[in-house]
């Protein structure tokens, strides 16, 4: 694919993730995809998921924790089988009320006109503590 094709399909699949559609995302990964966001344990979304089976874990962990999903993207830059996406992220933890708003990046990189590879960059001092029962009400 070329490298406008890769930046549409990530357009695609950002659309079905504003709509809840996983099923979409998660047809358009390889069979043993790494889809990666480092970060602690009290994020229920964050580790790496390999394969299709374990990447629906990272989608379960944001939709059932978060409203208001929100992920605008800003910036789309395309070389060779990589496209680098970033924007911003919002959401509301459900068991804290703590909201998320911070700048996010993608780096994506394809295999045969799909995703082999997402690692997911966000604030994750901010998430933490949103998540956080300890944390201080803002």
């Amino acid at each position: 694919m070329s490298e406008k094709d890769n930046i549409a399909l990530i357009r695609k699949l950002y659309d079905a993730f504003a709509k809840g559609d996983v099923k979409t995302i998660l047809d358009n990964l390889t069979p043993d995809v790494e889809w990666i966001m480092e970060g602690p344990k009290v994020i229920p979304y964050a580790g790496r998921f390999v394969g299709p089976g374990q990447v629906v874990k990272f989608f379960e962990g944001i939709g059932g924790t978060q409203d208001g999903c929100k992920l605008t993207t800003d910036d789309y830059i395309a070389q060779g089988d990589k496209v680098v996406t970033v924007g911003r992220y919002a959401a509301t933890v459900k068991a804290t009320g703590r909201k998320i708003d911070c700048a996010v990046a993608h780096v994506f990189t394809f295999r045969n006109g799909k995703i082999a590879k997402l690692v997911d960059f966000i604030d994750t001092a901010q998430t933490a503590e949103a998540y956080s029962s300890k944390a201080k009400a803002a």
